[in-house]
């Protein structure tokens, strides 16, 4: 009796040790990416490509929606939004919603399009979350990115790499939330402007992204780390 009570114990130990990996993994971020508007594929490169991007490995949950009016429904249950849409968001609703969200320490991270100066009847936008924006951006074609220091944003991603997108003429507005540059885009003629930046903010973590027009950019390797240690980091994790 003893020696099978010693096995049955045994037995029960080993399935605790290998259930525990499974207990200590952290449950999917609560990804809420907003798409929608001109000039950009957002269905096929946002909804479809940086989804499976981001759920690759059980990193997040994708919700994902072009429907300005279900933000403020879907943002409860949000952990980081990613906003990557040009399109109006005119209700104030929806824009009371956003800054709730970033008030209440939760992440942000503003791809390609979000980082434009596209309200004009909202620049509180673009001077709180953004720290800026940009009205203009170069002919598509081939650029370098090129790091700047170190943070979890840019990790394992190489130092310098080139591709082909819409080098994003964004600039800092000194009156504006102050950003912290990762990474910068240079052009032929020596002229740069940020990539990847971080925004201050007294309690969110937000990511700017000016990358991302089309396949060239969704579908490299160093866009998709970058995007998923924006997630994460702005995520917390």
């Amino acid at each position: 009796m003893h020696r099978k009570h010693f096995f049955r114990q045994l037995f029960v130990a080993v399935l605790l040790l290998a259930a525990l990996p499974l207990a200590a993994q952290k449950a999917p971020l609560r990804v809420l990416l907003v798409g929608g508007g001109g000039s950009h594929d957002f269905n096929r490169w946002y909804k479809v490509e940086d989804a499976a991007t981001l759920e690759r490995g059980g990193l997040a949950k994708i919700t994902y929606t072009d429907d300005p009016s279900a933000i403020t429904g879907l943002l409860p249950e949000t952990d980081v939004l990613l906003l990557s849409n040009n399109q109006p968001l005119k209700d104030p609703a929806i824009r009371t919603a956003i800054f709730a969200h970033a008030e209440a320490g939760k992440g942000l991270v503003l791809a390609h399009a979000a980082i434009w100066y596209n309200w004009k009847d909202w620049p509180e936008y673009n001077a709180r979350l953004v720290g800026g924006g940009s009205n203009s951006h170069e002919k598509y074609g081939p650029f370098t990115v090129t790091l700047k220091g170190k943070h979890p944003v840019t990790k394992k991603v190489p130092k310098s790499f080139t591709l082909d997108d819409e080098l994003y003429h964004f600039n800092a507005d000194p009156a504006a939330a102050k950003i912290t540059v990762l990474a910068q885009s240079t052009n032929e003629k020596g002229v740069t402007h940020p990539a990847v930046f971080v925004v201050d903010h007294p309690n969110a973590r937000i990511v700017g992204l000016a990358l991302g027009h089309d396949a060239k950019s969704h579908e490299l390797a160093a866009y998709q780390t970058l995007l998923r240690n924006a997630v994460k980091w702005a995520g917390r994790r």
